[in-house]
């Protein structure tokens, strides 16, 4: 049984890739990061979705509260508005200074202690691609980074190879696969203000996905 690092924010993609893993039978170890976002129901989504796969043993919980202080975006800066809708063309304010980067680097080094062959990130280029951390020249980029600053691989040329099976997917093909795995929806949440406000751009995308994959959202919105 391969072992696997879940990048785990309680969200739907993280959600759906936790069912990925576990459909193809990996051994999780899920890592959650507090990074001083707007609140906390990502890491209680995250604890109860570790909870659903039996590995809440496993679940790490990182405190990455450095991201808060040097703030920069509205999901850290309580100062700063969070969106509604958002100008595609340019970065958007919830933009959180190289957390993808910050936060992989961690979970390879989970993974190298642990002797896990991947690292699943819930990245996504197609519904929105914002955000340069979710690119794929990033990913490519972050990869062999990665490696090349692993003892593992020094030693033995073992890879931990950077898994993104939603990177290509739409938000509905991205349902479409978690509800044919059973991936437990209604323990996420994707709000960026963290009451399932149903207008941000993050729950707009949700609902959005859920109604062209023909399926009703579990979760309750204001």
């Amino acid at each position: 049984m391969k072992k696997c690092v879940i990048s785990l924010s309680g969200g739907l993609d993280s959600t759906t890739n936790m069912a990925i893993a576990h459909n193809l039978g990996q051994e999780i170890y899920p890592i959650t990061f507090s990074y001083g976002q707007r609140h906390s129901q990502e890491l209680e989504c995250a604890k109860k979705v570790a909870a659903h796969y039996g590995v809440e043993h496993r679940h790490k919980i990182v405190d990455v509260e450095f991201l808060h202080s040097i703030g920069g975006s509205s999901l850290t800066d309580l100062n700063m508005e969070v969106p509604e809708s958002m100008d595609t063309s340019k970065i958007p304010t919830t933009y959180v200074p190289h957390r993808n980067l910050i936060f992989t680097s961690l979970a390879a080094a989970y993974g190298e202690v642990i002797g896990a062959k991947y690292i699943y990130l819930g990245v996504n280029t197609l519904d929105y691609s914002g955000y340069p951390d979710c690119r794929p020249e990033f990913i490519d980029s972050l990869q062999q980074t990665i490696n090349l600053s692993s003892k593992n691989f020094v030693e033995t040329g073992e890879e931990i190879k950077i898994a993104t099976p939603l990177l290509h997917m739409t938000k509905a093909e991205i349902i479409t696969k978690g509800m044919e795995l059973n991936a437990p929806y209604h323990l996420s949440i994707s709000c960026y203000k963290g009451t399932n406000c149903g207008v941000c751009d993050s729950c707009r995308l949700r609902l959005k996905g859920f109604a062209e994959a023909g399926y009703t959202d579990p979760i309750t919105y204001e």
